[in-house]
Formats: structure tokens, sequence, C-alpha cells
């Protein structure tokens, strides 16, 4: 790997703060594990969830039926877009903490600017399933056919990429807070244990406390982000082939004039909702998704050392 770290003309390598190797497809693999696990074991409430967020409302968005609406496109993405983040995440925090001008005072700051430029990579392939998974949740299609024929039928290719700019907002600073708690817990359990590092189901116990606090927080941003991808550029009305119109879903255009309109229509805690099944589905998603990543990270270095 060159001085800088960024650029190498051998095999990529990454390694983590205990100068532990893992190569690039390595963490590839091991963060796609790590989002298809999270993404199927929880994808029911992730249903409800932006059930709830809807502009129609829980019960005209499906209720509790079909919560597994959706499910084909999340698997789809979910191990391109985790892996993607986990590599920018790793050889970033990596590079940045090379660097002999940044003081180890400034770690929150190298998670938060290694984790935001994960979400950014990521969020290129998790918005346009996101797009599709979320309307087929909200009972907007009936199938994944008709969604992905429709959206590039009405929308074209940038009807996938409602809501990236939302999803970016949103995910930032939700990473931001996730991750440099993620990391102060398990260096701070590891000096407790007064041993090099934890094990992975610590970590995820870490991932688990980190991802509850960040979802709780940035709520408001994930409804604005969810009444964008489940809006249109055409105005629903019933009775457009292949969907129910979106169950009076209305247009919403851009980050801040959507938190306007829901707090001016429904009031602030409009902006709450879904709050608890989304910490709830969050908390116990960080457990499985940085123990499943942690997990898998151990297996690969345990059979590099044999």
């Amino acid at each position: 790997m060159s001085e800088e770290g960024l650029i190498t003309t051998e095999p990529l390598v990454i390694k983590d703060r205990n100068k532990q190797e893992l190569s690039l497809h390595q963490c590839l693999i091991a963060g796609g594990m790590a989002g298809t696990a999270v993404d199927t074991a929880l994808f029911p409430l992730d249903t409800i969830k932006t059930r709830l967020q809807s502009k129609a409302g829980f019960r005209a968005s499906g209720g509790f039926k079909g919560v597994y609406s959706g499910l084909s496109s999340a698997i789809i993405g979910s191990a391109p877009s985790s892996a993607i983040f986990f590599v920018c995440y790793e050889n970033v925090k990596f590079a940045l903490s090379q660097n002999k001008n940044i003081s180890e005072n400034y770690s929150p700051f190298i998670h938060m600017v290694a984790a935001s430029c994960g979400e950014v990579g990521a969020c290129l392939v998790r918005v346009p399933t996101e797009v599709v998974k979320q309307r087929l949740q909200a009972k907007h299609y009936n199938s994944l056919y008709l969604a992905l024929t429709n959206i590039y039928k009405t929308e074209g290719l940038m009807g996938f990429y409602r809501g990236y700019l939302s999803t970016v907002v949103r995910e930032i600073p939700f990473t931001c807070i996730q991750f440099p708690v993620y990391e102060f817990l398990k260096k701070r359990y590891s000096q407790y244990k007064k041993q090099e590092s934890i094990l992975p189901w610590e970590a995820a116990v870490a991932g688990s406390i980190a991802g509850g606090l960040s979802a709780a927080v940035t709520t408001p941003l994930d409804v604005v982000k969810t009444r964008l991808m489940l809006s249109s550029k055409v105005e629903a009305t019933v009775g457009v082939s292949g969907c129910n119109g979106g169950g009076g879903s209305a247009n919403y255009a851009g980050v801040l004039p959507t938190i306007k309109r829901i707090a001016k229509e429904e009031g602030v805690s409009a902006l709450f909702k879904g709050v608890v099944p989304r910490t709830i589905w969050i908390s116990i998603g960080g457990c499985i998704f940085l123990g499943a990543y942690e997990k898998a990270k151990s297996m690969f270095i345990d059979d590099q050392k044999h």
C-alpha cells in the first residue's frame, strides 16, 4: 500500500485497530453477510415502521398484513450496499488513523468521516432498492415486476433515486452517532477486560446500544425519507394499473419543505411516527449487523492464523 494508504499496485489489504489484516474480498463478504442477515431477520418490523410513517396511515397501507412485501428488493440490495459500506469504512478509517498528524483524541472524528464515506457509497445501491421496497411495503404495487416497470415508465431512471439526498441526510447524522459510540463502547469494554479486543457477541451488544440511540434521535429524518420515497412525480390516483395509487400519498419535494409540511399538517409529533419500532428494529439490527460482521471478520482472521 502507498504512503497515503489509498492507492496500491498490490491486492488491497485492510487492517483493523489490532493490526489484523483483511483482504478486500473478505471485507466484502463479511459486510454482505451482515447486511443480508439483518435485513432478512428484521424485515417485518421495517414494514410496520414504513406503514406507520406513510401519509395514508397504517391501516390503509396494509396494517399487519403482508409484512414481507418487498423482501425480494431488500435482499437484492442488502449484501452489496453493506459490503460497499464496510469496505469504505474500514479503508478510510485505516488511512486516517495512520496519519501521524491526527491525534488519537480525534478518533471519534475519524469514525465519523469513515462512516459518512461508507454511507454515501452504500446509498448508491441502497436507495433504489429502498424506493422499490417501501412502495411494495405500503401496497403501492402488487409485485416487484410492476413496481420496477411502473417506476421506470412514469419517473425514469432517476425515479429509483427519489429520496437519495434525504437518505444521505438521514444516514450521515445516524452513522456519525452510531459508529463513534460503537467504537467507544468497544474500546472502553476492552480496556475494562484488559485485553486487546472483545468477542463478537460483546461487539453485538455495543452495536445494539449505539444503534438504538442513533435510531431514536434521527427518526424525524427517517420519516422525511419515507414520505419522499413513497411520493412520486405523478399525483397518485386510484385506478393506476398494478397499484392502489399510493393510498392517498401526496407529493413531497425536498428535505426542509417536507419537514415543515409534516409539522404544519400533522403536528411536530408526526415527525416521530414509528420511533418505537424503528428503535427496536435498529437496536436488534445493530446487534445482528455488527455482531455478524465482527464474527465474520474473526473467522477470516482465525483462518489466516492457521
